[in-house]
């Protein structure tokens, strides 16, 4: 979304939403955080800008229930980082996750129809 002049506007994402883009970013292979963020902010156009304060907890979470699987490694700027990627379970919950954002954008276009009289 824009606001008036072009400049992005910023969008709350809902709950779950962020697991759903961290999964689709790691699709394209193992990232480290800050990177999962920046491509997220990129493919965004600027409009999804995700903190540290929440994308870390977001990828121990998705760690924890076996989705992602991290190992450290050397960065593009040579310090250590640890790198996530998907695991076999984090790709089926990818498909699901995407079923289920694509049934919820149906449900939101349908009940934002107009109501004709």
């Amino acid at each position: 979304m824009r606001k008036h002049g072009g400049a992005p506007t910023r969008i709350d994402l809902l709950q779950g939403t962020l697991d759903l883009l961290i999964l689709q970013t790691l699709q394209w292979g193992p990232q480290h955080g800050h990177g999962i963020g920046q491509a997220i902010r990129i493919s965004s156009n600027d409009v999804l800008q995700i903190e540290h304060g929440s994308i870390y907890p977001a990828l121990h979470r998705l760690e924890s229930r076996c989705w992602l699987a991290s190992e450290w490694k050397t960065s593009e700027a040579n310090r250590p980082a640890k790198y996530y990627k998907l695991t076999p379970k984090g790709k089926k919950q990818l498909l699901a996750e995407q079923s289920k954002w694509k049934q919820l954008v149906r449900v939101i276009a349908r009940t934002a129809r107009p109501i004709e009289d």
